[in-house]
Order: C-alpha cells, then structure tokens, then sequence
C-alpha cells in the first residue's frame, strides 16, 4: 500500500512536469528526454544498484521522470532486478496496468524472459512471456530460443520442449548453432529425451565443443558413462578442440567408471592441449583421483592449488573418508577451520563419512556435537544416516536404534535399510525382520526391501518364508539388481556380472578361477557360504560364490596383468563377507595389491589384509 501510495504521489508531479514541459520547444523536450534517459540507465548501473531498495528508488525515478514506457530503460530495470532476484517485482512494473505494452520489444522480452530462466523456482513464468510475447505480435529472434530452452531443460518437460522446438522450426531458427546446442541441452535434460537430443546433435551441419559437451553431459547426467567416454573420443577424432567443461563432463564419466587409467589419459590431455585449470577442473580432478583409488594424488593436486574452494577442501575429506583414511581426514577438516574456510553441511557429510568407515564412534559423536552447536548447522538426514552407519558399522546395533528413534525428522528408506542390514550381520534378526516389514509397508513396490527380508529369512533358516517373498517379488514382475563388476584394461572397460560366460576369454578366465580356489583352500581359506541365500547343499553354494562378479574380473586381470601390477575394479553393490575374505587371501597368494570401490567406500587389500580394517 505504501508503494501504491507513493506511485499516486509520483504521477502528480510527473504530471506537473509533463505541463511545464508542453510549453517548451520541441528539441528541448528530446535533449532533455535523452538526458532523463541516461540518467536512469547510470542509475540502473550494477554497481550503483546492487539491492532490492536501491532497484526500489530507481523505480520511483523512472516514474517521475516520465519514462515507464521506455524499452531502453525498462530492458536495463530488468536486466537489473534479476541480478538481485527481484524479477518478479520488475515485471508487475513493466507489465502494470496502465503499461503502454505497444511500445515494447524483442530484446525486452528476451531479457525477461532470460530472467526468469536463470531462477530455481520462476522457470515457468518465462513460457508464459514466451506465449505472452507472441499474443502480442512482438517477433521472437535468434537469442529469444536459447533462453526458452534452457527454462525447459530446467523444468524437465519433455512434452513442453517439443512444443518450444516446434516454434523453433516456425519461425526458421533451427539452424542456429547456439539454438540448436540449447535444444540438445534441453532434451538431455528431460526424461526420455536423451534420443532426441541425439538426433538434433546429428543433425547439425557443423558441431562446435558447446555441441559435443551438451550432448556428453547428456550422457553423464544418465549415467551412460561409457558412451559419454565414446562420444569425447568421436570429438577429438572430429578436430575438435575440447574446453574447461568438456573435459569436467569427461572427467565426471571416468569418475563414474573407476577408470583411473584413462582419467590420467584425460588429465595428461588437459595439459597437452593447455585447457584452462579454472578452479571447477582441479576440483574435477580432485574428485576423479579420489573415486578412482589415487587419494594421495588428489591430495597432491589440492596442495599445489593457488585457489581452492569450499568443494576443493570438501572433495579431498570425502576421497580420503572413502578410502579409510579417518585420521588423514580429521586433521585436513582441523586445517581447513584452522584455515577461516567455514566448513559447510557437505563438508560435515565428509567427516562424518570419514569417521564411520574408520570405526572412530567416540569422533564421530563429538563432530556430530560440534556441527550443531558451534557452527550452528541443522542436520539433514544425510548427517542422521552417517551417525546411524558409524553406530552400525562398529556394531551398536541398538544404540543405533534408539538414535533413530530420537530422531527430531522421520527417518528415510536408506537409513531404514542401514539399520536393518546391521541387524542381520549382528545377529539381531527379529528386530531387522520387523523393521524390514514396516520399510514394505511404507515401499511395496521397492525390491530391495523384499530382497533384505529374503535375506533375513534365509540367515533365520526360513526356507518357506524366504521363498515366499521371492514368489511376491515375481508375482509383482520384481527383480534384485545383479551384481556386476568393472574393470579397465588397455584403455577398455569390461564388465563382469555373477555367473558371467559371455566374456570372449571365459574358458582362460573360469580356468584361473579353479585355480584361484584351489590355492585359496591351501591358504586355509574357507568359504562364507551363509553369503549364499538358498536352501542348497554347502558344495552348491561355494561354487555359487565363487561366480561373484568381483571374482570373476580379478580372474581376468589375473591373466591378463603382468605379475605385481596392482588391480582395480568397481562393484556396483556393497562386496559381501565372502569375497572380501577370498580377496584378502588373493592379494598374498598372487602378490598383488587389489583396490576394490564398492558402493560404499574403497577396499585396498595388500598382503593378506584390507585398509578397511573389517569396518565396512
């Protein structure tokens, strides 16, 4: 209301001043015009209104000055007001109303447009002055699509970016490069529309590195990580010259694969062809070395950085919390708040993380303590299922349990699930069974809950339960994720799933894996057949765990490896007891140092022993 009456105020002496003005001679009223004009745009400079109250009384001079008709000045109010998040405020001006809209433009309603883009949460509003825009008869042009598209990929509507792409085509923008790599964007960036993408990307005549890292990122962003890999190696074949984010995308797809080998191909590359090191590419690389099994060259690439962020110090304590190094990453977070650099929420995930897989309880409480009371961040769940793995992993399984039930938020299905495969490995098996039947309650259409009562029910000799709940989940067309493995060889990724006979080297490859048993069993290894959830006889089940996908690719690398050299795969599911006691014989009997990332963390066995010191 303030406004409002401010407004009314404003307008009576505009009108005063339009009645003084009428009197005066006609280049008179233009130089003063123009001179009003400037004045508002040096008054709409960034530095000069760089808050909401500011943008406010810039406001009440466009009024008083008579130029709230003016597109100049209205574009720069815009272009203004989203750079303090307050486009929202500047349209109900600009399109107020009393607005004479006639006199409005394209590049007004491209910056518009492009505002409500660039928001989290407005990305709607900027079709709606698409759409208003055309009712009005205002032309888009060239730049008009890229800002449309890009609040499309934001909202993830594949049948909307259709319809936008469609328009496109209309007003005969669709050979414009920058159009086209947004519309690939776009489509990357909606369910279902990675195939269009492809074919928009196909279809263009000439694809510069925005092209190819759009459509690259596409496949990052699904997971696809091998065929993003492909595709960069389509691009340098094409000549093209890759820039800083290219190579973060290629960097993201080799972090994914565990493929360490080829990441130091790519950072090897970076140096070769002297891309930028902006700061988000040493962070990529830090992170690549880390999730690949090389946490002390991360660490060394954070070292040498002249400038690190938040995500630098962060991707280092999360690299070495993966690999057991708790210690290594308590004392970097104590550098890092040593340093004035605020740790953040994620930063605590870190730590948290880190003090969990090293069993360090007594730490791990205190920094849980610390977080809240002295840099005053709210716990998210992520940090509840933290505490809850640490419990677990060090086996408290009912002080976890009252944890959890303390809980000031509801706990999700992870942190349900944490606790109840606890309950199995510690032997508290009725408390695992009822929590696992609320989880299905709450989930009945998720298979692994199903695949953990099965589970529970097999530990407990429930062979009429268990096949019970394996009749439900076929009944509902269920079906438990496959164990697979990968490895990288000679610049290849193989994978390996349980029971895998597909492999062009399966005779030479089951081969070693009989005599990898045989020399297990001389070593005084004995399988851990309670891993083998059927009700079968105890020789059915060794041989049903020894066609573990893990097993299976360091046969492989066995046969395929010089002797000494170190093996390093990726499981795509947490590696059971079995093969993480059959892998610690293998790296004595074979001298070999076997690093393995599982879902969870990393496991480096050398010599008969695991850095996980059997907290995992």
């Amino acid at each position: 209301m303030r406004f409002l009456a401010l407004r009314k105020k404003l307008f009576c002496t505009i009108n005063e001043a339009t009645q003084t003005t009428s009197l005066r001679h006609p280049s008179d009223i233009t130089t003063s015009k123009r001179a009003a004009e400037q004045r508002c745009l040096a008054l709409l400079q960034d530095q000069s209104c760089d808050t909401v109250p500011k943008l406010v009384q810039t406001h009440t001079h466009i009024l008083k000055l008579g130029l709230q008709n003016n597109p100049l000045v209205l574009t720069k109010f815009a272009s203004t007001a989203s750079t303090v998040d307050a486009i929202e405020y500047a349209s109900s001006f600009i399109f107020s109303a009393d607005a004479d809209t006639g006199l409005y433009d394209t590049f007004l309603f491209n910056t518009i447009i492009r505002a409500y883009a660039q928001t989290s949460h407005s990305r709607d509003r900027a079709l709606f002055f698409h759409s208003f825009m055309l009712d009005y008869g205002i032309l888009p042009n060239k730049f008009t699509y890229p800002f449309v598209l890009k609040a499309c990929a934001g909202l993830g509507d594949l049948n909307l970016g259709k319809s936008v792409h469609g328009s496109v085509v209309k007003f005969g923008f669709d050979d414009d490069v920058h159009v086209q790599n947004t519309m690939v964007h776009m489509y990357c960036c909606c369910g279902g529309g990675i195939d269009f993408a492809r074919k928009v990307f196909e279809g263009m005549p000439k694809l510069d590195s925005v092209s190819w890292s759009a459509m690259i990122g596409g496949y990052v962003r699904l997971g696809w990580s091998t065929e993003a890999v492909g595709l960069f190696r389509q691009m340098q074949a094409a000549g093209v010259r890759p820039d800083e984010i290219t190579m973060v995308l290629v960097l993201s797809a080799c972090t994914d694969l565990g493929a360490l080998e080829l990441g130091k191909w790519v950072e090897s590359y970076i140096d070769k062809e002297k891309v930028r090191k902006s700061v988000e590419l040493c962070n990529a690389l830090i992170d690549m070395f880390a999730k690949c099994g090389d946490v002390y060259k991360a660490l060394k690439l954070f070292r040498n950085m002249s400038q690190r962020t938040i995500v630098s110090w962060t991707s280092v304590i999360v690299g070495l919390a993966m690999h057991g190094c708790g210690p290594e990453a308590i004392s970097l977070f104590e550098e890092m708040t040593g340093a004035g650099v605020a740790p953040d929420d994620v930063a605590f995930i870190g730590l948290l993380s880190a003090c969990s897989h090293s069993g360090l309880v007594v730490k791990g409480r205190k920094y849980f303590d610390l977080m809240t009371k002295e840099f005053k961040i709210v716990p998210r769940i992520e940090h509840y299922g933290c505490m809850v793995d640490m419990l677990c992993r060090a086996g408290h399984v009912k002080e976890a349990l009252k944890f959890v039930q303390n809980m000031p938020i509801e706990p999700n299905p992870i942190v349900l699930r944490t606790l109840i495969s606890a309950c199995r490995a510690h032997g508290e098996l009725k408390i695992g069974e009822s929590i696992t039947e609320q989880l299905i309650r709450n989930e009945p259409m998720h298979e692994s809950n199903y695949v953990l009562l099965s589970n529970i029910y097999a530990k407990m000799f429930h062979w009429e339960k268990k096949t019970k709940i394996r009749e439900v989940m076929d009944k509902k067309g269920m079906k438990k994720i496959p164990g697979s493995t990968m490895i990288e060889l000679d610049n290849e990724i193989y994978e390996f799933v349980a029971g895998d006979k597909s492999h062009r080297q399966c005779k030479e490859i089951y081969e070693m894996m009989d005599e990898m048993g045989r020399k297990l069993k001389r070593a005084g290894y004995a399988s851990t057949t309670s891993e083998v959830l059927l009700d079968i006889d105890e020789e059915d089940k060794e041989d049903s765990l020894n066609r573990h996908s893990e097993k299976l690719a360091i046969a492989f690398a066995l046969i395929n490896t010089q002797p000494g050299t170190p093996i390093r795969i990726v499981k795509n599911l947490r590696v059971c007891n079995d093969c993480h006691s059959a892998t610690k014989f293998i790296s004595k009997i074979y001298n070999r140092e076997i690093v393995v990332r599982d879902r969870n963390r990393f496991h480096h066995f050398k010599e008969g022993l695991c850095s996980c010191k059997d907290f995992w």
